[in-house]
């Protein structure tokens, strides 16, 4: 069950949110916790039992460890404790490589010690790569005593509470435990917002990122028979699925809990607007950019150990964010680029502090886009022909099977009507991107109306019957 369904929307979502404030108006002290707790237990069990087996196992795993680091504390002091942290790091990782790297590592050996080991049917337990990073940064925190003492309840809520399972944002429970012990009273301005925001994101998911979702999906299974403007189209279509599928995914979320009464991080900042590529990673996917910086690079010793050091200590981190986003070598590939252009950047900044704005963010633009080529691909095979795709030039316009994506049903038979309406939504999206304030900043500003409601109604509405088109998350399979 994801957010983009009849179930989710039309039963799931009215039902959750009502028993939550049946259960808050009650009084009982933890009640409406325990009902949040059941009601994601069986939104991930949705996902199947085994899926479910892995996430119990993991939870009591963790759990476990984090009270022999307390104990440990308290009796033998710091040492034993570390020792307890590092296994519990390592098996977090362990969990997470065996699931989503075993075949990874299968096919890598195989290619670089010509090998001949098998591959398994492995699968991949929802949201595994968002719900590892929480708890290493959970038992992380315990053992730097920066969170307070917790119960297997707050911890098992904290880890599956189900608007951010499926593509976070990243959760810490110092973010977490202060939700849980603040007065929640039904207020109508914040459950408007919160409606506001998942609505809008609904819309970003469905009427946006699917259907240049469909654009991109046919352009990267028929890469040898683009030219050079549709595989530019396809690059830049990909560009904007990307950022509204998984934007428009943390709208919800945060939305969802904002209907309960709850606020989670926010994940995106306009990142098509930044300047430069630091500031695109401090705007995209913020809590994974804090994940990263709190427990991987300033560990390591961020800048503080001079240029060469912050040189590789920016290139570990990166490397390590593109082999977390996916299995395969160009996301390693994607990751490393990205660590080239943030130390290109750093180098060139009396360059840039001198450029007009627009020319720095179309600069970081171009390099974005060409960078989610990498992304995409998914193999070097396929990078290799989006690659000469974009060196194709035989003096033709856009494929009609792209352009065609993008036709409204009463327009279907209107001569040219496929690639004008291709480029006014490219535009008209990508003007959008560039130049509005985001969804997030709106809603802290939104106060209930009537027009408000209505736009929220229209949306849901034209999302609801577009969900015949409708994939799953893109982040939801890194």
């Amino acid at each position: 069950m994801t957010f983009q369904s009849y179930e989710f929307i039309l039963l799931f979502l009215p039902a959750v949110t009502a028993g939550y404030y049946v259960c808050s108006a009650i009084g009982k002290k933890g009640l409406p916790d325990f009902f949040l707790l059941v009601v994601s237990v069986l939104f991930y069990l949705c996902a199947g039992r085994e899926a479910l087996f892995v996430l119990t196992g993991s939870i009591v795993l963790n759990y476990v460890l984090y009270r022999g680091m307390l104990l440990c504390a308290d009796r033998y002091g710091t040492e034993k404790k570390r020792y307890l942290l590092c296994l519990g790091i390592l098996c977090n990782l362990i969990i997470l490589g065996y699931f989503k790297y075993y075949n990874f590592f299968v096919d890598s050996a195989n290619l670089f010690l010509n090998h001949k080991l098998a591959v398994r049917e492995i699968m991949l337990p929802v949201g595994i790569s968002f719900i590892t990073f929480q708890q290493i940064a959970f038992l992380t925190d315990a053992y730097r005593q920066e969170i307070a003492a917790c119960s297997f309840g707050e911890y098992a809520l904290f880890v599956t509470f189900f608007p951010h399972i499926w593509s976070g944002p990243i959760l810490t429970f110092r973010d977490f435990y202060p939700l849980l012990h603040t007065e929640r009273k039904m207020d109508w301005d914040k459950l408007a917002s919160g409606l506001y925001l998942f609505v809008m994101g609904l819309g970003k998911k469905v009427l946006i990122a699917d259907l240049f979702g469909g654009a991109v999906d046919w352009g990267y299974e028929n890469l040898s028979a683009l030219n050079a403007a549709s595989m530019l189209f396809v690059s830049f279509s990909y560009t904007i699925q990307i950022y509204f599928d998984f934007s428009g995914y943390s709208d919800m979320a945060v939305g969802i809990s904002r209907m309960l009464m709850l606020d989670l991080p926010v994940n995106f900042q306009s990142p098509y607007q930044a300047e430069t590529i630091m500031e695109f990673w401090k705007r995209w996917h913020m809590t994974l950019t804090g994940f990263f910086t709190k427990y991987l690079y300033i560990p390591l010793g961020g800048n503080r150990r001079g240029g060469v050091r912050t040189g590789i200590n920016t290139m570990i981190v990166f490397l390590c964010s593109g082999l977390w986003h996916g299995a395969s070598w160009t996301f390693i590939l994607w990751g490393g680029v990205h660590g080239c252009l943030m130390l290109l950047g750093r180098r060139c900044k009396h360059l840039t502090d001198r450029m007009p704005r627009w020319i720095n963010q179309l600069v970081t633009l171009l390099c974005v886009n060409f960078a989610w080529v990498l992304f995409r691909a998914g193999s070097f095979t396929a990078l290799r022909q989006a690659v000469s795709a974009m060196t194709r030039m035989d003096g033709k316009g856009l494929k009609e099977e792209i352009a065609d994506c993008f036709i409204p049903v009463i327009l279907r038979d209107v001569p040219c009507s496929g690639w004008v309406c291709a480029f006014v939504w490219l535009l008209g999206v990508g003007f959008v991107t560039l130049r509005c304030e985001n969804v997030q900043t709106k809603a802290e500003k939104m106060k209930f109306s009537r027009i408000s409601a209505v736009c929220c109604v229209l949306v849901a509405i034209l999302s609801i019957l577009s969900f015949s088109g409708v994939n799953t998350f893109v982040y939801s399979l890194f």
